[in-house]
């Protein structure tokens, strides 16, 4: 299993961030692997994989370097830098177009686990991989990437929370299957079978994507992070959120689609973006649903987070729908 063995000063400063790098590159995972987790993600395969099969179809050097890069077990580390505090897109994908041709080769052949084909044989590869990833953020990130953006921070409001109340054992149990707090100093990343790694007195970050897929990087100075599915991920668009009849017939189709997005916490201002309601509806929408016990709200740090009581869990199950589906939302683990 791939181990990390981090000291108590490193994991006391563990922080989140989210990024729109690995945002990008988590979507071109997706695009890669051409298999989406649940609907929202098959939807927007069947919007945006077409195109990005013609375009690896039309540049085979490009397409043989995403299958090289995006090993089985092991990714070319130039693709993924760690994310830094407050790097924008074009800030990010400049260090993947700045990688050094000799070093981007290496990656490529540990991730591909072996020589490589003569036609990666060249000193452009670092620019091809920057270009494929531009042309995913245009086409299939920065659209949507303020709503992207939204459902992230609520998962790092939430898991923050979640440290306060059972300490950062619990959130690290609960990034992505593979991910486990053995206890000591000993932090399981991942099952593959790589050698511990010692992680002392380095930056330790932890990167939510929407996406159901992971991965961890490093750089130095030792700045370490874990790239995890978030408990929220984007799926459909606002208008098709699923809500049951019966439910809609009991508490107003509105009122009853926040009421099943609320299987994961969230803001105010979060479910806005998540509905498409504008900000006086939530809050009266929120307002009738406590005052029914459906929902609580708890402070965390600045922000104020709304989520089901075990009755509301209990009226959605009986309506029909899973505790923890939503439209734009969709709660559970990743691969």
């Amino acid at each position: 299993m791939g181990l990390w063995q981090v000291d108590a000063e490193t994991l006391a400063r563990s922080r989140f961030l989210v990024s729109p790098l690995a945002e990008t590159f988590a979507c071109l995972k997706l695009l890669h692997a051409g298999a989406g987790a649940h609907p929202g993600e098959r939807d927007w395969l069947r919007r945006h994989g077409p195109a990005y099969r013609a375009l690896l179809a039309a540049d085979p050097v490009t397409a043989r370097l995403v299958r090289a890069g995006l090993g089985r077990d092991w990714i070319a580390d130039f693709l993924t830098p760690t994310p830094r505090d407050g790097e924008t897109f074009a800030d990010g994908v400049a260090r993947v177009r700045a990688a050094d041709p000799d070093a981007a080769r290496a990656d490529l052949r540990l991730s591909a686990g072996g020589a490589l084909p003569a036609v990666l044989e060249r000193d452009d590869l670092p620019q091809r991989a920057a270009a494929l990833l531009e042309w995913v953020w245009e086409e299939t990130v920065r659209p949507s990437w303020g709503r992207r953006r939204r459902v992230l921070e609520a998962d790092v409001v939430a898991r923050a929370a979640q440290a306060g109340r059972g300490g950062w054992a619990a959130v690290l149990d609960s990034l992505r299957p593979g991910t486990r707090w053995l206890g000591g100093d000993r932090f399981q990343v991942n099952r593959h079978a790589y050698a511990p790694r010692a992680v002392a007195g380095a930056e330790l970050l932890l990167v939510p994507v929407t996406p159901r897929t992971g991965w961890v990087s490093w750089e130095e100075p030792p700045r370490y992070a874990v790239v995890y599915p978030c408990a929220g991920a984007l799926a459909a668009a606002p208008d098709r959120t699923p809500v049951s009849a019966a439910l809609a017939a009991l508490l107003g189709a509105g009122r009853a689609r926040v009421l099943v997005l609320l299987g994961t916490p969230l803001s105010t201002t979060q479910l806005v973006a998540l509905t498409g309601q504008a900000l006086g509806s939530v809050g009266r929408h929120l307002r009738v649903l406590r005052d029914a016990g459906l929902v609580e709200r708890r402070r965390a740090g600045r922000s104020v987070l709304y989520s089901r009581t075990a009755v509301g869990d209990v009226l959605v199950e009986g309506a029909g729908v899973s505790p923890g589906a939503a439209g734009d939302v969709r709660v559970g683990r990743g691969r």
